[in-house]
């Protein structure tokens, strides 16, 4: 039966995820404050002109409008946690681009019946009202390119799904200017450029849903994320195996499942180990919310002893860190067989300073089991590195490694 440690259980948002969301919410009240004077604008023009190509994007202003307000009411709620909700609202963000999703697809289709369905009607091109189209196109272009940023650095779904709609009027606003500048020429291209509207709404509706609905239904994170995870508990001295490794995003989180097993068997010193782990999860991956670590009981098969040497013969050095050589055996626990066995030169051999230690951080990072010496390390460097990583350490007073093994087979 495994044993569950999880370090993120508390019934509040850690402090580091408030000040962020306070951003968030800051940049959702600017989004509906641009959407307003964009509405603003496209009002008098589309008034004026009678362009159809305008009031379709007069439309789509309003739809962001709304679903501006949406994501600022998903940014509130994102982080809160209650006694009905201990893990937090953190789909709500999710939620909120799947609406968004909705309103696009509803100015879409706003944009199509009236392309299609209304009648002609004269329509009017004066510079200002070219002069406004051209200010309504830089202002969402200048806005996006700092939205996005923030997006991307909170990892925030709604914001970016909020960026990205901007981006997207920048496109559709140059549209309406083509199609009002048109009319000068003679141009009948007002209904043309309200149907390429359509088409660009489309595309990030479904884009934006999309994304929305793979983690409403917790899809995985990716795969460069997973392996990145893999690489660092895998780096961690202590852990033996790493059985499994999963996560999801909620929102701008991501949540984070192992099961390892460790060399350590003390309780406190387990807890230390996967506090490590965690911190180095977190450290590597960011906008982690929780990491929940399953310590699982090892099927011990086979175990792998160091034993320092003093030459290839396999005559046992009687030094720790100077041995030039150390023989690697793996053993198998059914019938005390040797699996494996090599003798490879000890990398430290000719440091100066700490090289106990660095032999000892060597030889746990080989996912050494048991060291088997004639030095006693006891109140030393190495011996601290290695009861850290809970590795084994036997005194030996077998002069060669064939009699240091045999004293060690049940």
């Amino acid at each position: 039966m495994g044993t569950n440690h999880n370090r993120s259980e508390n019934s509040t948002p850690r402090a580091s995820v408030v000040p962020d969301a306070r951003r968030l919410e800051r940049w959702g009240w600017y989004s509906v404050a641009l959407n307003v004077l964009l509405a603003a604008f496209h009002v008098i023009i589309a008034a004026a002109s009678g362009s159809l190509a305008v009031a379709a994007e007069l439309v789509h202003n309003v739809v962001d409008l709304l679903t501006a307000v949406a994501v600022l009411i998903g940014l509130r709620l994102a982080t809160r946690k209650s006694e009905a909700f201990p893990y937090g609202l953190y789909k709500v963000e999710n939620l909120t681009a799947a609406g968004l999703a909705v309103m696009i697809f509803v100015s879409a289709y706003e944009i199509v019946r009236e392309a299609l369905l209304a009648p002609p009607a004269p329509i009017r091109a004066e510079p200002w009202m070219l002069g406004l189209l051209l200010i309504t196109t830089a202002l969402p272009l200048f806005f996006s390119h700092f939205e996005m940023r923030v997006a991307r650095a909170a990892n925030s779904p709604a914001l970016l799904a909020d960026a990205r709609e901007y981006r997207l009027h920048v496109f559709t606003t140059g549209l309406a200017f083509a199609a009002l500048f048109s009319q000068w020429l003679r141009l009948p291209l007002d209904r043309i450029a309200a149907l390429l509207i359509v088409v660009a709404v489309l595309k990030t509706g479904w884009d934006v849903l999309r994304d929305a609905m793979r983690v409403l239904l917790d899809a995985s994170l990716d795969a460069e994320t997973l392996q990145r995870i893999r690489q660092v508990i895998n780096a961690a001295p202590a852990v033996a195996e790493l059985r499994w490794v999963t996560g999801r995003n909620a929102g701008r989180f991501r949540f984070v499942e192992a099961g390892v097993t460790l060399r350590v068997v003390e309780l406190g010193k387990a807890e230390e180990v996967l506090g490590r782990i965690e911190a180095a999860v977190r450290a590597a991956v960011p906008h982690v919310e929780r990491v929940l670590l399953h310590v699982e009981s090892p099927a011990v098969m086979q175990l792998r002893y160091a034993v320092p040497l003093a030459d290839r013969d396999g005559a046992v050095s009687k030094h720790f860190g100077e041995s030039p050589y150390f023989a690697l055996v793996t053993i198998r626990q059914a019938d005390g067989g040797v699996e494996e066995q090599r003798i490879i030169s000890n990398p430290h051999h000719n440091e100066e300073k700490a090289k106990g230690i660095r032999v000892a951080e060597w030889l746990v990072g080989m996912k050494v089991d048991v060291v088997v010496l004639q030095e006693d390390v006891r109140g030393k460097g190495p011996e601290y590195v290695l009861r850290d990583a809970g590795v084994i350490m036997r005194l030996t007073d077998k002069p060669t490694l064939a009699g240091a093994l045999a004293a060690l087979s049940p």
